[in-house]
């Protein structure tokens, strides 16, 4: 089982984790970070993370997750693969190199190239508005989605 790890402020990553799960079909489950338990993440054989990148960092409630589940985790899910996607108002790489350098402690091997998803919200109004994607964003989303969870199933990852 994939399981999709996902936090949004506004409503773009929800929207990329939703996407991603759907076509995923029963091989995905949808967890949302704040209430994601190391029970959860251990009982996954992969990992899609999903979140957007505020102030060149992930959100707060991605990293509480981490810090959360980090320890009781820790030795028990080595090898097992990951993939990310980054809702970004322009760049999204300090997200992503921020959950690649905690899931390297976890010794997760990233299995596809990171998807960053740039919004291009500039200003305080369109950073903050409540965003609805495109099916062109949304459609790597769901490629990522399905090719993990097939992964999965036939034993590639």
């Amino acid at each position: 089982m994939l399981a999709i790890v996902w936090h949004s402020r506004t409503g773009a990553a929800r929207a990329m984790a939703e996407a991603a799960s759907q076509a995923s079909g029963s091989g995905a489950r949808l967890i949302a970070a704040e209430t994601a338990s190391a029970d959860d993440l251990l009982g996954a054989a992969g990992y899609l993370f999903a979140c957007p990148e505020n102030l060149g960092a992930m959100t707060g409630a991605m990293k509480e997750m981490f810090d959360r589940c980090y320890y009781p985790l820790l030795g028990r899910i080595e090898g097992r693969p990951y993939a990310t996607m980054i809702a970004a108002g322009s760049d999204g790489h300090g997200a992503q190199a921020q959950i690649d350098r905690i899931v390297t402690g976890w010794r997760l091997r990233r299995v596809a190239e990171p998807l960053i998803v740039n919004l291009g919200a500039q200003t305080p109004e369109a950073i903050q508005a409540e965003k609805t994607l495109s099916e062109e964003k949304l459609e790597p989303c769901r490629w990522l989605g399905a090719a993990l969870a097939e992964g999965l199933a036939q034993g590639i990852f």
